[in-house]
């Protein structure tokens, strides 16, 4: 179980504000919330609180490292042999063996144990490559349909030339005869031996005696990648999409990283969001609120028409039914606007119609009592 330290010290049930029994919809709409809120670009200076909520995320997002990151934190430190129970052999004066490596190791180049993950004595084991991060700014057209795309990314891929191996075409790697292939030597200190990474291999157990040209001998190679990602419709600003074993490739065998896209999307001069529906403030006349009309309104495809029913109060707000599937309706709210200024004609006219009305003002407003 390749336990990280830091799984023992954040509870990141708790970074994100959840149970330990929260479902993956509860986490996600809990990570969305809070990434959001502390997003770099709409709250400067939040970097690391982001950046927290991102690691604790990348673990409980993923049911198969949420499992692991469960059974660790059930099992406590002695799971990742960051303490405890593995190391119980006590040596002189009552302290374990393992806690006396780790107190000399410092003293002798700091390797009395192997990296959380590795195997004792063998050699380094396959690493996850590394996270990406990728900004996507679009229109909200797109945003509201949805689209497929492609982001760029530079980042660390297979060499092309060796196909990862290290070794230059035609050639392979060796047993490192340093180490015998065992990616450790022992370092003799008296009474005390430490096991650290062989220097020669750098604790792979394999020398690469002809490396790769292009990739100098790492089996990796830094250049620029497009990556399709699939944005769906009605996609919120600040919206952080996951795109599992995307990011940079793995050392020595190791499974991909994760690309993190953040979908920038753009205001438009007519629409409006509110929740997945479109919103659209439309202006009605006086008479037109009055006697009812039909205008024609705008839509992100097509216009349609619009029946306003008589006597329809400013604010007033009517659905447009979306004709084609997945995509957002269209809510149309009608803004009833008064003249500025009569003419005399328009003046007699109103005077005329409220000459015809039931009832004044001043008995619409008895309930006032004043």
């Amino acid at each position: 179980m390749a336990a990280q330290r830091e799984w023992f010290e954040k509870d990141y049930y708790k970074v994100l504000g959840v149970s330990d029994s929260a479902s993956e919809k509860e986490l996600t709409r809990a990570y969305r919330r809070l990434a959001k809120q502390h997003h770099p670009d709409a709250n400067p200076g939040s970097e690391d609180k982001f950046k927290e909520i991102s690691a604790a995320y990348d673990v409980l997002g993923d049911p198969a490292r949420r499992k692991e990151y469960d059974e660790v934190r059930r099992l406590g430190p002695v799971a990742g042999g960051f303490g405890g129970g593995q190391r119980s052999t006590t040596g002189p004066g009552g302290f374990g063996v393992g806690d006396l490596s780790d107190l000399l190791g410092g003293l002798f180049g700091g390797a009395g144990r192997p990296p959380a993950g590795a195997r004792r004595g063998g050699p380094s084991g396959p690493a996850r490559g590394e996270d990406l991060e990728a900004s996507l700014h679009l229109g909200f057209a797109d945003a509201a349909t949805g689209l497929t795309t492609t982001v760029n990314v530079t980042s660390d891929v297979s060499c092309g030339t060796c196909g990862g191996v290290g070794a230059a075409p035609g050639t392979s790697p060796v047993i490192c005869s340093s180490c015998a292939g065992r990616g450790t030597v022992d370092d003799n200190q008296g009474f005390f031996s430490f096991s650290q990474p062989c220097r020669t291999c750098r604790g792979t157990g394999m020398k690469i005696e002809t490396p790769c040209k292009t990739c100098k001998g790492s089996g990796l190679e830094r250049r620029p990648r497009q990556i399709k990602v699939r944005i769906p419709a009605g996609v919120d600003d600040g919206t952080r999409i996951r795109l599992k074993q995307r990011g940079g490739a793995g050392h020595n065998g190791g499974p991909p990283g994760d690309l993190y896209v953040t979908v920038n999307v753009s205001a438009h001069d007519l629409f409006g969001r509110r929740g997945k529906d479109i919103t659209l403030r439309v202006p009605i006349t006086v008479t037109e609120a009055m006697l009812g009309t039909t205008v024609r309104v705008p839509t992100l495809t097509d216009p349609v028409s619009l029946k306003i029913p008589p006597a329809t109060k400013s604010g007033k707000t009517f659905r447009v039914r979306s004709q084609a599937p997945n995509t957002s309706d269209l809510l149309v709210t009608v803004d009833v606007v008064f003249p500025e200024q009569l003419n005399d004609e328009q003046r007699l006219a109103v005077e005329a119609l409220a000459s015809t009305m039931t009832g004044t003002g001043t008995d619409l407003r008895k309930h006032l009592g004043v």
